[in-house]
């Protein structure tokens, strides 16, 4: 009979920085805001009370069709609150940031400032 080659590994209790790296992995990003348009509008919104889609639309450099499919996604997710009305005849759209938004985006912020400790530090 043929002995077994198995060996034994140790268990060590991981460094400092290593559990930060395991607690900080990319895969942990809110995909949601993580998305480059997406972080803008939610960005856009964190420093200003409330935005227009026009307003949105220049200041991101979009077009109608990709700024709505973000915004709506967003919306869905209740990241952002969407306000309809008119001025005059003119419709008149206005977005902002909901207090579950602001809390998402602080929470990926200091995901992506973790990550860029650990980074630095290696």
């Amino acid at each position: 009979m043929a002995k077994s080659n198995t060996a034994r590994i140790a268990r060590t209790e991981p460094q400092p920085a290593a559990r930060a790296k395991a607690q900080s992995t990319p895969a942990d990003l809110d995909r949601l805001i993580h998305e480059r348009v997406r972080l803008a509008i939610v960005s856009a919104l964190a420093v200003r009370d409330r935005l227009t889609f026009n307003e949105l639309k220049a200041l991101l450099k979009t077009s109608d069709g990709n700024l709505s499919v973000h915004a709506r996604k967003l919306e869905d997710a209740e990241y952002i609150t969407c306000d309809k009305s008119f001025e005059g005849r003119v419709p008149k759209t206005e977005y902002r940031l909901t207090a579950l938004g602001r809390r998402a985006l602080e929470r990926y912020l200091d995901h992506m400032e973790a990550l860029i400790r650990v980074t630095r530090a290696r």
